[in-house]
């Protein structure tokens, strides 16, 4: 074994070239997937306060979004839809002509190679905002199902690649993966937000989703952040259910249940870095405390360090930018 002074770790550290010869971890445009947020109307570009650089976008000004995604070279989005109408039973979220379908079908058909991915959950379309139906105060699960699997039939009939449940509700990953199948949807694939925790960072989001629940909160279905062992079953079970991905849902300061689940599992593994983790660095920046890029940089390498095979990001584009930038 070798020690100083004939080991000197810093000869690989000392200049960008050689930093980047010897990298164990990169990023690369290939590894994000863009959330959009789509609503109803025309012209309508909303830039979202909790989110700066976001926007409720009509689906005209959302197809325009799609193809310079495309064009930066990120391979997916993932649209998010705010409904026309709100009822108990969600029933706004399988309209055919619903903004999230429209914007499906439109999308595909002017930028067919980018992969169109939909967040299914009754949240966006339920007056009272819960990700199941409710009874009283109690969120029910089996009769959710249905539903939850009526807005994943609609938009795989609109053209989705892949649909994606983020309500927690049991079985809901079987329960639509039937429904797709029933109607000879065998090709669309399923990215389960399998390991969902209760965190207190979604609050951005909310706004952007206009989802927060009319009472109570949503820890009777979202996991506890105390559990690590339990995303293992969670896992397990939407795998068995025929997920095709899995997502651990928030990221930054779930990096170690990242780890856990991409060690466990041989399937891709997806990380959302969530409203409130791009939020307060938008917000330190602003005040000039940070730096955004190089922190954001950071943040994402993190999550590919623990093993993400794909991210969720609100910082897609920039990133995509940012790397091209330093390829230069």
């Amino acid at each position: 074994m070798s020690y100083f002074p004939t080991t000197r770790m810093r000869r690989l550290r000392r200049t960008p070239d050689v930093r980047r010869l010897v990298a164990e971890t990169r990023l690369d445009v290939s590894d994000f997937i863009y959330p959009l947020f789509v609503c109803p109307g025309s012209g309508v570009r909303e830039e979202i306060s909790a989110m700066p650089g976001n926007y409720h976008l009509s689906v005209d000004e959302v197809v325009k979004e799609a193809v310079e995604v495309y064009e930066l070279g990120v391979p997916a989005i993932i649209l998010f839809g705010i409904p026309e109408y709100k009822d108990a039973e969600g029933s706004s979220g399988w309209q055919a002509q619903g903004p999230v379908q429209r914007a499906i079908k439109v999308i595909k058909k002017e930028v067919p190679d980018l992969v169109v991915m939909t967040d299914v959950c009754l949240c966006d379309y339920t007056d009272h905002g819960h990700c199941g139906l409710i009874q009283g105060q109690e969120i029910l699960n089996d009769p959710s199902l249905e539903n939850l699997a009526k807005i994943a039939l609609s938009h795989a009939e609109a053209g989705a690649d892949f649909v994606c449940p983020s309500d927690m509700m049991d079985g809901r990953v079987g329960a639509i993966r039937r429904k797709l199948d029933e109607h000879s949807f065998t090709n669309v694939g399923i990215m389960a937000y399998s390991v969902k925790y209760a965190s207190a960072m979604y609050g951005p989001f909310r706004e952007a989703a206009q989802s927060a629940p009319s009472f109570g909160d949503r820890r009777s279905y979202q996991m506890d952040p105390a559990n690590v062992r339990e995303a293992i079953r969670e896992t397990e079970q939407d795998l068995a259910e025929g997920a095709d991905i899995v997502m651990v849902k928030p990221a930054l300061a779930y990096l170690d249940v990242v780890k856990l689940i991409k060690e466990e599992f041989p399937v891709p593994v997806a990380a959302y870095n969530i409203s409130g983790e791009y939020s307060m660095v938008k917000a330190a920046a602003a005040k000039g405390w940070i730096d955004e890029r190089a922190v954001a940089l950071e943040m994402l390498l993190s999550m590919r360090r623990a093993g993400a095979d794909m991210i969720l990001t609100y910082w897609a584009k920039d990133v995509a930018r940012w790397l091209k930038e330093e390829q230069r």
